[in-house]
């Protein structure tokens, strides 16, 4: 029986066209993260199992591609539960790798640390437009840094390269966990439940404000909670300002600083700018991953009617691996989505280098191919990209393909030229 051509499902290969975006949105994002001063680091694709289902991963610990025992370890025959034969797992995110990094190596780290990490990431998931079961991710994260100051330039920089590609329009959301629990324990559901009532709000851009309602009530949520609940939502889609709405509304149950903090977020993020975008508290704004612990954000692309990257701040996760709790935020560009839009849109990657193309014809004399070689030599250290191919019989399509990668200059060299 023949192999099979194609990829894993949910996995795909990349074409040259699609790797040439890839590689420019990548060059772009490194720069603009460089110029904030994240510097660059890298972490394993594998992590210890027990590190990704530390039940901080939300749904995502459902997802995980988990990896055998191997050698005298793996013992199928004694195996009673998956535990048994599995001790690692695929890194499904890339902020649970960077946390066990930063515990491993401290010491050896500035404080703050502004971190830049971009690499694969693997999860179970159904594959859907945009949405694979291998993709990039593009992280930048900042521990060591309790104040907002965090925020901002996480916000800042995210945005500054979002508009670098191209982008306008679109939206930041942002909230804080503090205010959903907040908000929660004003309506009167226990705190227990808070986790559930987070999941059921998160459907809210699906389902819509009577549909969270049906759902809290087939939970067997008491009714007035649940009217109570949906009030405060209608209060701040009536509300001039929803932030200082709720947090009139929500006094006796939200710390005011917690307000003031946003508020500066977003006075700063709007006066210091570049990028085409809106700053948009959003109360039904929930983030997945239950290690979030204070402001959270999510970019929203009309272009794509989904989010497209988001982050938040998450200062306990340190301290599973340390003891000792650190101050740590976070923001994700959804790369794979990014690239889907460019490919869409009709994107080329601007001209960086000259590109030349050398068709050289079968059975080309060594002396002469020699000579050429030398020439094409030259105008690579002078800046220009040169390919040098043979010539293929169908002449005519190969030089279409070749125009078609950006090679504007296409020189032949045939056997008959003179010297």
């Amino acid at each position: 029986m023949a192999l099979s051509k194609k990829p894993v499902n949910g996995m795909k290969d990349i074409l040259p066209q699609e790797m040439q975006i890839r590689d420019y949105v990548q060059q772009v994002i490194k720069e603009t993260y460089r110029s904030f001063g994240f510097t660059p680091i890298e972490t394993p694709c594998m992590e210890n199992i027990a590190n990704l289902s530390n039940k901080q991963g939300g749904e995502n610990e459902k997802l995980i591609f988990k990896v055998m025992k191997r050698g005298e370890k793996l013992k199928l025959d004694e195996a009673k539960t998956e535990a048994d034969i599995t001790d690692f797992g695929m890194r499904y995110d890339l902020t649970v790798p960077l946390v066990r990094y930063y515990a491993n190596n401290s010491n050896d780290l500035p404080s703050p640390f502004k971190s830049l990490q971009m690499g694969s990431v693997w999860r179970a998931d159904r594959p859907q437009r945009g949405r694979y079961r291998q993709f990039m991710q593009c992280d930048i994260d900042i521990i060591g840094e309790p104040s907002n100051l965090a925020e901002i330039e996480l916000i800042l920089a995210t945005t500054t390269t979002i508009g670098r590609l191209g982008f306008k329009n679109f939206e930041i959301r942002i909230n804080e966990r503090r205010i959903l629990k907040a908000m929660a324990s004003y309506s009167g559901f226990p705190e227990e439940e808070f986790d559930t009532v987070f999941i059921i709000l998160d459907k809210m851009d699906k389902i819509g404000l009577d549909g969270v309602a049906e759902e809290l009530a087939k939970e067997g949520y008491a009714k007035e909670s649940i009217e109570k609940y949906l009030e405060l939502f209608k209060g701040v889609e009536q509300a001039k300002d929803g932030l200082s709405y709720l947090a009139s509304t929500l006094k006796d149950y939200l710390d005011p600083e917690v307000r003031q903090n946003l508020q500066e977020i977003i006075t700063t993020v709007d006066g210091a700018k570049t990028a085409d975008f809106k700053l948009v508290f959003d109360p039904t704004l929930v983030r997945g991953m239950s290690y979030y612990t204070g402001t959270i954000f999510e970019i929203a692309m009309p272009e794509l009617g989904a989010a497209c990257g988001g982050g938040g701040r998450y200062d306990k996760m340190v301290g599973k691996f340390t003891g000792q709790d650190i101050p740590a935020c976070g923001f994700s560009i959804g790369f794979e989505r990014i690239v889907l839009l460019l490919m869409e849109s009709g994107f080329e990657v601007p001209m960086q280098r000259p590109k030349v193309a050398y068709l050289i014809e079968k059975n080309y004399p060594t002396e002469k191919l020699n000579a050429v070689i030398a020439k094409a030599q030259e105008e690579r250290t002078a800046g220009k990209q040169v390919l040098v191919v043979r010539m293929n019989k169908n002449k005519k399509f190969q030089k279409e393909k070749l125009a078609a990668e950006g090679y504007k200059d296409i020189i032949e060299f045939f056997n008959h030229d003179n010297d």
